[in-house]
Formats: structure tokens, sequence, C-alpha cells
């Protein structure tokens, strides 16, 4: 066509597609939902796919990414909910910072909120945790900024790189990953790359940019919590890891123990994603509700509550689903696949550098991932070898990168933080920028042991 070959054709076709959707959220400020829609329909039609074909390739991408995802991130938002509403994560992060100290507060800081953010998202991590940095920022007299970017920090790592975050999940299931490895080598990356773009660079950047919150926010969040009302912290802490701990054990018992062992068995129920967060769910149940005496009337009243933020999230991850769907049957997927085989890119390096790309260019991480591992998956087959976890996480690392004016949590940092957006450059995203790109120098130095 136009004189180009068939696969020249695909792969022109699928770059104007996507500029076109990035076009359509960034400029004419387009739902995602439904930019992605249209990006699929118009590579189905321009590609040559047969009509019947566009709408069922749509179809079964949309469902089979929600008949996972959505669940888990049902499951996920209810457990943050309880955990949120119990006073749990208030918990987690004063116990920490009085093990820390006035003098290493900011380490403390970037450990609640790595450990709190594991069943959260990170907008919900942020607002739940945001009247704690005032509040110790007031007690100790530190920098706000020391203060709060390792927190910003500790959340958006494990929500880029840690199941059963939606991104990671979405990725584990476009790859065809391992659930409990990706667990496992996401937070061996996401520690140390949390830790370098939080504690060190937060101290490095607040002498340069202390930050003055905003009064009437710390008027209205930094309200002390008793401690006494508040469920333990040895509670709190079973209770969240507890989905991570079963799918973790599910996947040691299918490396130690031999097919057909009961116990084998047994974890590959328990352990799957959607049994470990029902049973967390049912646990917090009693720790974050009867045990604190929370009557069931309440507890209802706040599950039905946290469903309702999760429902754009869930029509742009089937969305995107659809569209990865739709570069797979169109044959663009093994264009690309056969490319990147021949310029012998790592597929590390390429998982990352597309989801980097479409983050910087649309200012959604989820858009990233979704669109990212669909347009890299065909790789997976063509090159032998090639680790699917890693390609989860090196997706995901991209996906974090440079978040700018277009991203609505750069909006919430600046507003919250009451910087300039100059500071929030630097100090933001700045902070997601290492986290990108340190992530995925610890997935390559990972990729040369695993």
């Amino acid at each position: 066509m136009f004189g180009m070959s068939h696969e020249t054709f695909l792969l022109l076709d699928a770059v104007v597609t996507v500029i076109g959707l990035i076009v359509l959220i960034t400029k004419f400020k387009f739902h995602p939902f439904i930019a992605l829609i249209i990006a699929a329909a118009f590579l189905g039609l321009t590609s040559g796919m047969p009509f019947g074909t566009i709408i069922k390739a749509f179809q079964d991408g949309f469902g089979g990414v929600l008949g996972f995802v959505g669940i888990i991130l049902a499951l996920g938002t209810m457990l943050g909910k309880m955990m949120a509403e119990s006073g749990g994560a208030d918990q987690i992060a004063q116990t920490l910072i009085r093990a820390f100290g006035k003098d290493k507060v900011q380490w403390a800081m970037m450990f609640a909120a790595f450990l709190v953010g594991i069943p959260l998202f990170f907008e919900i991590g942020f607002v739940l945790l945001i009247p704690l940095v005032f509040i110790v920022a007031r007690r100790t007299g530190v920098s706000i900024i020391k203060i709060g970017i390792p927190l910003l920090a500790g959340l958006s790592a494990v929500h880029g790189l840690v199941p059963p975050h939606p991104g990671p999940l979405l990725a584990i299931g476009v790859f065809g990953a391992d659930i409990g490895k990706t667990i496992l080598y996401g937070l061996i990356v996401a520690l140390p790359t949390a830790i370098i773009a939080g504690p060190i660079y937060g101290t490095f950047i607040a002498k340069y940019i202390p930050g003055h919150p905003n009064q009437e926010l710390v008027d209205q969040l930094a309200r002390d919590n008793d401690s006494a009302d508040l469920p333990s912290f040895a509670i709190t802490l079973i209770t969240v890891l507890s989905p991570v701990f079963l799918m973790l054990l599910k996947t040691f018992a299918d490396v130690v123990l031999p097919e057909g062992n009961f116990f084998r068995t047994f974890m590959d129920l328990i352990g799957h994603p959607i049994s470990a967060l029902l049973l967390a769910l049912l646990l917090s149940l009693y720790t974050f509700g009867y045990k604190q005496g929370i009557g069931s009337n309440q507890m209802l009243k706040w599950l039905d509550a946290s469903l309702a933020p999760t429902a754009a999230i869930i029509l742009i991850i089937g969305a995107g689903g659809g569209f990865k769907q739709m570069l797979v049957t169109s044959g663009v997927g093994n264009v690309i696949g056969n490319m990147a085989v021949e310029a012998q890119i790592s597929p590390i390096l390429l998982a990352w550098l597309v989801a980097a790309v479409i983050r910087i260019a649309t200012g959604s991480a989820t858009v990233a991932t979704i669109t990212g591992a669909g347009i890299v998956v065909p790789v997976v087959g063509m090159i032998p070898g090639v680790n699917r976890e890693l390609l989860v996480l090196a997706t995901g690392a991209g996906s974090l990168i440079l978040s700018h004016v277009n991203d609505a949590g750069f909006w919430l940092v600046k507003q919250y933080f009451n910087m300039t957006v100059a500071e929030t450059f630097k100090t933001w995203t700045a902070m997601e920028t290492l986290l990108s790109v340190v992530g995925l120098g610890f997935i390559l130095l990972l990729s040369l042991f695993v």
C-alpha cells in the first residue's frame, strides 16, 4: 500500500495511531477510556482487519484484562479502605517514626509509605498519609520537602513496580509472568530505588527548596491521632502483608514441591491473587473492623464508598486491554517484535523506553503500562530466555518517568506542598525520573542473576 511493504505500513499505522491517542488525551482532553476505544477502532480499520474481527478483538482484550485485574482492583481497594478508615496506616507511620527518631524521620516516612502503599492506589495513599507529613513537620521542625519526598517515593515505587497494583498486574497478564516472582523481584528493585529517590534525594533537594506548607491545609489535616484507638502495629502489618505472603508462599511451593503434591495444589488455590486478596479482606473485617468496635453497617458504607473512585480506572484498564489486543490481532505487534530482534535491542530496555515515551506524552502511568506492554509482548516469543517478570518491572519503571504538567499527580503534589511549578519540577518531577532511571538500572543488574 502506497508503495510500502505490508510490514512497513503496519508499523507506520501503529505510530500514527499512538500519536493520535496521545493528541486526543493531551490536546483535545478526551477521557483516556474514549480515546483508547477510538485508537483501537482506527488501528483495526486502517490495518485492514474485517469489521467483525475488530469488534471481537476489542471485546476479547477488554474482557480478558478485566476478568482478572478488575476483581483484584476491587478487592485491593476495599482492603485499602478498611486500613485507612480504621487508622491502621496511621499506626504503621507513627510506630516507624518513633523507632527512627527525629534525625532519621525521612527514612521512617519512606518505609511507612512503602508498606502502606502496597494495597493502596498512589492517590489514596497520598491523601491518607499527607496529614502525617504535616504533623511530623510541625512536631520536629524538619523541612516538609525532606519528609514529603521520601513518602512520595515510597508510594510511587510500589505503585509502579509491585503487585497487586493495577499497572504491574496488567503487565503480568499481558506478558504471562509469574506473580510471585514479580512481587519478589519488584520488592528487590523497589526498595533501594525508593531509598535513592526518597530519603537521599529528598535530603539533598530540601537544602535548596525547604518548602512552606499551606497553613489552611495544615490546620485542616494535621490532627493528632490517639495511638490507643488504633489497631496495633503487628496486627496491621499482618493484615496488610498477608496477601503478599500467600502469593510468595505459592511461588515457593511451586518451585520446591512436585506437581500433584497436596500442599502445592492447596497453595495454588489460596495463593492465587484473587484468593489471597479475598482472604486478606475478610481478615481485615475482623482486625480493622469488629476488633475495633466498628459495626457491620459502617463497614458496609466504607466498602461501598471505596469502589466509586475506581470506576474510571477499571474502564481505562479494560479499554487498554482492547487496544493491546488490536495491536496483536492486526499483526503490528509481530512487526515490532521482528524489528527488535533484528536490531538486537534488549527487550527490557525496549519495554522501559516504550512505556517512558507514552508516559511523558500522555501523563498517565496506566495508559503507558497498557500500551507499552501491548507493543512489546510479541518480543517475548521471538527472543528465547527473556525474563517475563523483569519485562513487567521495566514497563512499570518506564511508566513512572518525568511526571509533568499533563499529569494530575504533578498538580496534586504542587498544591499540597504549596510549591511553584518550577519547585515542583525540581522536587516531584526529578524524584519520579530518578525512580524510573534508577529502577531500570537495578532491573538490568538483576537480569544478570535471574
